[in-house]
């Protein structure tokens, strides 16, 4: 997984930011998705590595992570981020590992139910009956 995301970071499209962002996802099949930050000069429209992963996956026909890895070039472990959280609730469990990666490798291991404490999810929209 990490290096697929390692791969997905090496092709990050951010001349804007220079903060280039690889991520991998693993599907419940077993199936790998990777994907990288990919910057606009707009930026409300830049697509976040976790998404463009988690887009791939979709479009490959899976629907649950079990596991992600996300790496980035900088000296700080960097969690994904409030966005990113919530579409990875949207296809993981709260106790989903995720690893925060660095070139040298896993840097910090944490659940999403740490990182997105509260989550809204599915069972936020069930109405009363």
């Amino acid at each position: 997984m990490l290096d697929l995301a390692r791969q997905a970071l090496a092709n990050a499209h951010a001349p804007y930011s220079r903060f280039r962002v690889g991520a991998c996802v693993r599907a419940a099949s077993g199936r790998l998705y990777a994907g990288c930050n990919v910057e606009n000069v707009s930026y409300p429209v830049t697509q976040c590595a976790e998404a463009s992963a988690i887009g791939a996956m979709v479009a490959a026909g899976d629907r649950r992570i079990v596991e992600a890895v996300i790496v980035t070039e900088g000296a700080e472990p960097c969690p994904p981020c409030g966005r990113c959280r919530q579409q990875l609730a949207e296809f993981a469990s709260p106790d989903t590992r995720l690893h925060l990666c660095g070139p040298e490798g896993v840097r910090v291991t944490a659940t999403l139910g740490e990182l997105l404490p509260m989550a809204f999810g599915p069972n936020t929209l069930k109405r009363p009956t």
